[in-house]
């Protein structure tokens, strides 16, 4: 019900927003329904009418009104606006939030919960009738969201327009104090998107009412202050940012480094990692403090991922490691790729269960229900320093992997990540990227084998020796040389124990390069054009257009089939010019496992490779994955030990410090002569 008696000293934990540059492909995430002016519109009049009244009230307006038309509704049963009474029923200590709503005109303010199955119930309700502005509270119970639901608030205007001026979800803050957040951004030859950040937050006056310093750790040559906007985003965050350039760690490097600035700085709850090719809904940065300052004990509060090119696709709503694999999945209970903006997608197989879906918050029942997740990204990911001091920095894993164990790690400790809804960054989809089959393989196969032996809970890591096994084989018939060959070299390195990590963090990344500079599969070109013309000697059989091979029989005789045609030789004529050509889309080992060459484009479809089969590579390649995935799994034991003995000393702010300063170049950081503190 309308509690007029709500005083004003209330702690506001999530406040009602429109997207700052009115972008309509992110609306849905906002607002649903027809809005008479947008709120820069309704912005400007306000403005002129406080300029008028001796600018009182100039303060609520800006990106946080609506202008309801009449007889139209306007729901908040959003993303970014409904309110997740669930995770805070689950992990903090509010049992009751106050919807504080500033309106005029002439409507009702109608509020709603749903429950963990996306049942939907009216709450309660005002009247409103007034050419003046007031406010109006409503106290609600987060009593029966255990499991799961929302609230939100619709408005419903009459025969006059109906004016949201502001909306916000609010408690008793109790002894509960503000808290206090340093933001690390690890940037490497992203300038242009890492300024759009900077002011981003510079605009963002009240999300820097709470932040203590901003981190750049710029790993790059493409340096971030040579952007011609960097002057001006420095100046309007002033003595908050600091730039720090070092060499290229890897994002575990960077991160870290964030971490170990934010302790010694000394004044920050909290430190807040973004990734440098995001971009950010500032409002989440208040979020994400509010909700760890009410967590029950010190929590890793993680924002989603939205695709930065369908801006309506929820990349995951949680994710969790399926402990027998050691592999990354979908939270049970959701779908990845969750598109907002589209109408719930039709299926005639009534049992089917698609792994992507869409439709609004009201149409998409299992969003109603809690996801408890076993990690979060660092693409925007809030971490208590309290957590920072017990279990340490980041693993010097350079990429991949760090932040899955970091929070794994964490929790084993007792600290829980939590996947908040209604916090999240826009971020580069993994599907334009080649991150398995690149130079990065390296470091998804050895990251993925030490964060098993750290934390697996199988004797020898249940079935992830021989997932891993599996995985090289495919990519040796795939003709991916150079994969494979990462991989097996990630194995040796990880058979030599946990010393070699912090040791080679700074010189990994060139030898990978230059290894895979001798291999066809790793040398791309602009286009096809750059290649000799495609030629065949034999028809395709029977007309029939290869394709890869679909259900267990088919994958098990094309493995058996391809593996036979290794011990063949080469066509002569298919080392002089490709046989065929094969889009990213198609390219499975299964279908690259039949030609003896192929031109094969990249993810992001820039880019062309010329895939060679080799077999006495192969024949190399088979014998090594065999003895090294055999040895792995006999040493299994005594290395996860020796992983475990030594993980509290990797991570170590010790551990890193001695990393930063052996890779500072003389002078420093950025050449000046400054020992480790980097540039202001």
């Amino acid at each position: 019900m309308s509690d007029m008696g709500a005083g004003n000293d209330l702690r506001v934990l999530q406040r009602v927003v429109l997207p700052v540059d009115r972008d309509l492909d992110v609306l849905k995430l906002y607002v649903e329904g027809e809005i008479g002016r947008g709120a820069e519109a309704f912005a400007a009049e306000a403005a002129a009418e406080a300029g008028e009244a001796g600018g009182a009230g100039g303060d609520t307006v800006g990106r946080r009104s609506v202008v309801v038309p009449v007889g139209r509704r306007v729901s908040f049963a959003t993303y970014f606006n409904a309110f997740p009474a669930s995770y805070w029923r689950r992990w903090t200590s509010v049992d009751e939030v106050l919807l504080r709503v500033r309106v005029r005109g002439q409507g009702n303010v109608i509020v709603y919960r749903s429950s963990a199955k996306g049942h939907v119930s009216r709450v309660a309700s005002v009247r409103v009738d007034s050419d003046d502005a007031h406010e109006e509270t409503f106290r609600l119970s987060l009593s029966p969201f255990i499991d799961g639901g929302w609230y939100w608030m619709d408005v419903l205007a009459g025969e006059r327009d109906a004016v949201l001026e502001r909306a916000d979800w609010c408690a008793e803050p109790g002894h509960v104090r503000q808290g206090r957040v340093s933001l690390g951004i690890t940037t490497f030859n992203r300038p242009n998107f890492c300024v759009d950040q900077l002011v981003a937050l510079a605009a963002a006056p009240e999300v820097l009412d709470v932040v203590d310093e901003i981190f750049v750790v710029d790993q790059g040559n493409q340096k971030v202050r040579d952007d011609e906007r960097y002057a001006a985003a420095a100046e309007g965050l002033g003595a908050r940012l600091r730039l720090i350039e070092q060499p290229n760690l890897g994002g575990s490097g960077g991160f870290s480094r964030a971490m170990d600035e934010t302790l010694r700085s000394g004044t920050s709850d909290y430190v807040l990692l973004l990734d440098d090719d995001v971009v950010t809904e500032t409002e989440g940065i208040l979020r994400a403090v509010a909700f760890g300052d009410f967590a029950r004990t010190p929590t890793i509060v993680g924002g989603h991922m939205f695709n930065l090119y369908i801006r309506s696709q929820l990349h995951a709503y949680g994710e969790v490691i399926a402990k027998y694999r050691w592999w990354w999945e979908e939270a049970e209970h959701t779908r990845r790729e969750h598109d907002f903006a589209l109408p719930p997608a039709q299926t005639l197989d009534p049992d089917a269960k698609p792994k992507t879906s869409s439709g609004g918050l009201l149409k998409t029942p299992w969003l109603h229900r809690r996801v408890d997740v076993d990690y979060n990204g660092w693409w925007m990911c809030l971490i208590p320093t309290d957590v920072v001091r017990k279990i340490g920095l980041s693993m010097p894993m350079f990429i991949k992997w760090d932040d899955a164990e970091y929070c794994v790690r964490a929790g084993a400790a007792g600290f829980p990540t939590v996947s908040l809804p209604g916090m999240a960054a826009w971020h580069v989809p993994w599907q334009d990227k080649d991150d398995a089959i690149d130079w990065q393989a390296y470091f998804h196969e050895r990251n993925r084998i030490v964060t098993a032996l750290l934390h697996s809970p199988y004797e020898r890591g249940g079935n992830l020796v021989k997932e891993s096994y599996i995985i090289s084989v495919k990519h040796a018939l795939a003709m991916q040389y150079s994969t494979a060959e990462l991989m097996l070299t990630a194995v040796e390195d990880v058979l030599t124990g946990p010393e070699h990590m912090h040791a080679g963090i700074r010189t990994k990344l060139a030898d990978i390069n230059a290894f895979r500079a001798a291999f066809p599969d790793a040398q791309n070109r602009p286009s096809h054009e750059e290649f000799p013309q495609v030629r065949t000697n034999r028809p395709p059989k029977r007309g029939r257009t290869p394709k890869p091979p679909a259900g267990r029989a088919n994958v098990l005789a094309t493995a058996m089939l391809g593996a036979v045609k290794q011990l063949r030789p080469v066509d002569p004529a298919a080392h002089g010019n490709p046989q065929t050509v094969i889009p990213h889309i198609d390219r499975h080992w299964g279908l690259l496992s039949k030609f003896d060459s192929a031109l094969v484009s990249s993810a992001d479809g820039t880019k062309v490779a010329w895939y060679q089969r080799d077999p006495e590579r192969f024949k190399r390649i088979l014998k090594r994955t065999s003895l090294l995935h055999a040895r792995l799994s006999r040493e299994w034991p005594q290395l996860s030990e020796r992983y475990r003995s030594a993980m509290d000393e990797l991570a170590s702010q010790d551990a890193w410090r001695r990393t930063f300063e052996a890779s500072d170049p003389p002078g420093g950081p950025d050449g000046t002569g400054a020992p480790g503190a980097g540039r202001r």
